[in-house]
């Protein structure tokens, strides 16, 4: 039998306390949700592209140019039955930005890895006059 009462341990360590562990806590949250809020970042063949935003039929999207190259990313949530419209929108977005036609598909390093129908993104060749 123990003659010494057991004194209770924390979780934390010494001299950590609950109250103490609460801010470094807070401030990873808030930074978290801050680098979240960032939108839309390139993939890395459309490093150093010219961003335009497009809003078309309500729908918010990113378009990044480089090299008579489009890379379209719907930004935001929509329901599966929002999303039927979303690919034709993506080619309007980027003649809309771009003043080129698409041509197609992007190819080479440029091509996309997503399934065709995608409706987060899309890369196009461009046709520019």
């Amino acid at each position: 039998m123990l003659s010494e009462p057991i004194a209770p341990r924390h979780p934390a360590g010494p001299g950590l306390s609950p109250r103490r562990l609460r801010v470094p806590l807070l401030f990873v949250l808030v930074l978290a949700v801050l680098l979240s809020a960032c939108g839309a970042s390139p993939a890395p063949p459309f490093f150093g592209a010219t961003r335009h935003d497009v809003t078309l039929q309500g729908i918010r999207f990113a378009v990044l140019l480089k090299n008579e190259n489009a890379e379209v990313i719907r930004l935001g949530y929509l329901s599966r039955a929002e999303r039927r419209p979303v690919p034709g929108l993506m080619v309007l977005a980027a003649e809309q930005a771009s003043g080129c036609k698409v041509a197609g598909p992007a190819a080479g390093i440029y091509r996309s890895p997503s399934l065709p129908g995608d409706t987060g993104e899309a890369r196009f060749q461009l046709k520019c006059p």
